[in-house]
């Protein structure tokens, strides 16, 4: 799956971040200007993933739940032809100009989703490594208005990694969210999933890494309705893993969820507060 590992030179401040996701906005909109749009929108963050991504976005489905399918890619400031080959693949590319991190360039994606009038935004990596053929269990429930967030789990599906350190990190981390949130979650870093365009809005999303468990642990303190379906996990199709060493990237995942819970925790006291005071 793609983490991206941030430049900090390119990341010096919150702020030359937000200029650079910016101006990529401002331009996608220019581009895509009066360009028909679907009402379920794959938003795939990529960094130097010219061997895979096109045949990701041409393995996706052109309807789901009766709904049409439309992909938006956020080169992350790749320094191949990443861009040029998912436009030939048929998506809108925004690309951002410095590299900022995978959290960020997700972000991106979902205002810009939100903005074309998405319905249900599903996001997976550009590296091959979901099976998009399994798209529809996360959108109908979503489309439907059951649930607000469907997390892909591949605890509950298959998983053909072979790292058993990898496994027995998920187990844990799992066990360590679910305990954190007060639901059981089997999968707290699965980038396979799909949620509303309110959500995401709404939800806090400060990481430039590891949203995944931002996002899910956000929505979980916030009240939105999840649940999680199985998917599979494949090999990675081409390219090599951006997440680093099982320990850097255990290490960096736990400081994430822990500084994660414990920002959403200020924040709902916070709100508590102000509702009771408010109250008397």
């Amino acid at each position: 799956m793609w983490l991206a590992v941030p430049d900090r030179r390119s990341t010096n401040s919150a702020q030359e971040a937000d200029a650079v996701g910016d101006n990529a906005r401002s331009r996608f909109v220019d581009e895509y200007a009066g360009r028909p749009q679907s009402p379920v929108v794959v938003v795939i963050a990529a960094l130097d993933e010219e061997r895979s991504v096109g045949e990701v976005i041409r393995s996706l489905p052109k309807e789901l739940s009766g709904l049409g399918v439309s992909c938006i890619v956020v080169d992350d400031g790749s320094s191949d032809d990443t861009s040029r080959v998912a436009r030939d693949a048929g998506a809108l590319v925004c690309r951002l100009e410095r590299n900022l991190g995978q959290g960020r360039a997700l972000q991106v994606g979902y205002s810009l989703a939100a903005s074309v009038g998405a319905r249900v935004i599903v996001t997976l990596d550009a590296d091959g490594q979901f099976d998009t053929s399994e798209m529809a269990r996360l959108v109908g429930p979503v489309a439907s208005g059951r649930v607000d967030f469907v997390n892909g789990s591949r605890r509950l599906g298959t998983s053909h990694t072979t790292d058993r350190v990898r496994q027995l990190g998920l187990c844990c981390y799992g066990a360590v969210v679910s305990v954190l949130t007060g639901t059981k979650i089997t999968d707290p870093a699965n980038g396979f999933r799909a949620f509303t365009p309110e959500l995401a809005k709404r939800v806090p999303l400060h990481q430039p890494q590891y949203q995944t468990a931002e996002l899910l642990m956000g929505a979980l303190a916030m009240g939105f309705r999840v649940v999680e379906t199985p998917v599979t996990v494949l090999p990675r199709a081409a390219g090599t893993t951006k997440k680093g060493s099982n320990l850097r990237y255990g290490l960096r995942f736990g400081r994430v969820v822990v500084g994660t819970w414990w920002s959403l925790r200020q924040l709902t006291t916070g709100r508590s507060e102000l509702a009771t005071s408010t109250d008397t």
